[in-house]
């Protein structure tokens, strides 16, 4: 007995001192590491409430036969398969050759609505950034459309397309004589490029803003140091402005297209429930599928299909986006 107690008591004290404190300081640091999902719990409930709830009773609808007559209660609506799917895709068929034809609009409209806010929101920034009286105030008129409400500035320029006493037929046929006569922007093929008009002007400002955000990033040095070597202004722009600005006009151009592939208050609040063919955006198409001719099984099936392309066109872009950072590193 005497022998063992001097020997337990040299164990005790050869322990170190954190052993007994071990357990306790793995659960604090479990509970400084769980903190941050605990606080991130109530967002992602109302994420899976306002976004993934209605989106996975949207894919339930579209294999639903839901028309008018199950709009109290949409679970009574008879099972229709993939029938609604095959009436999307039948391009022979009246139904599909109009969605094929929403599609093919909604194309070009994107291309080129995200080509010229790249292109003048760019041009914008790279001229900002030269030092000029008058440059902060006119950086914040530049922001005035990104900042201005949707109906408000859209509505506004549904005035300002009128026929008889708008101010763009004013200004082209009226002042300029270019037009020999007063357009219809909001009908027929004019509709288009109206469209087009409303989307640039609302558009380029958020691509002016995040590009002249990147252009900080570029040292000033390179642009000094290209200048004495007798580089030009194109040359600059494109041996070390375009190169820097590669990482943000990535994700720029992904942002604006699938903000422009699914703008639907723009093409509403501007020609109303019924567009014209000439500016038939799908958003627009799948809403007067659903909600005027009440065919909700066929509506949600194009919402579905719509997703479907969007996921495909943003995985293969940045695919290829991803390939091409890790072949220029």
């Amino acid at each position: 007995m005497t022998a063992t107690a001097p020997a337990a008591q040299a164990a005790v004290r050869k322990s170190p001192p954190g052993a007994a404190r071990g357990p306790r300081r793995r659960t604090g640091r479990l509970r400084r590491i769980g903190l941050p999902y605990l606080l991130l719990l109530p967002a992602l409930l109302l994420e899976l409430l306002v976004h993934l709830v209605p989106m996975v009773i949207g894919i339930v609808m579209s294999f639903k036969e839901l028309t008018q007559f199950y709009i109290r209660d949409w679970s009574t609506a008879p099972w229709a398969g993939l029938d609604n799917y095959a009436l999307s895709v039948d391009f022979d068929a009246p139904v599909g050759n109009a969605l094929l034809h929403s599609f093919l609009v909604t194309i070009a409209f994107t291309l080129l609505s995200v080509g010229l806010c790249w292109l003048i929101g760019t041009a914008a920034a790279v001229y900002m950034q030269d030092t000029f009286r008058g440059r902060g105030l006119l950086r914040a008129l530049f922001l005035v459309p990104y900042a201005l409400p949707v109906y408000a500035a859209v509505i506004t320029w549904v005035f300002m397309f009128q026929h008889d006493n708008g101010l763009v037929n004013h200004v082209l046929h009226d002042q300029l004589g270019i037009t020999d006569k007063p357009s219809f922007w909001l009908i027929g093929d004019n509709s288009f490029v109206a469209l087009l008009t409303v989307s640039v002007w609302k558009g380029w400002p958020f691509a002016f803003l995040i590009v002249m955000a990147g252009l900080q990033n570029i040292p000033r040095e390179l642009y000094e140091a290209a200048a004495l070597d007798g580089a030009g202004m194109i040359q600059q722009i494109r041996r070390i402005t375009l190169p820097s600005l590669r990482p943000v006009n990535q994700v720029l151009v992904l942002v604006l297209f699938l903000w422009t592939f699914n703008d639907f208050n723009t093409p509403y609040v501007l020609f109303g429930r019924s567009a014209p063919e000439a500016a038939d955006l799908i958003s627009v198409h799948i809403y007067q599928a659903s909600f005027v001719t009440w065919n909700f099984g066929a509506g949600s099936a194009m919402s579905v299909l719509l997703l479907l392309f969007l996921l495909v066109v943003t995985g293969v872009y940045l695919a290829l986006t991803s390939r091409g950072r890790r072949t220029a590193s």
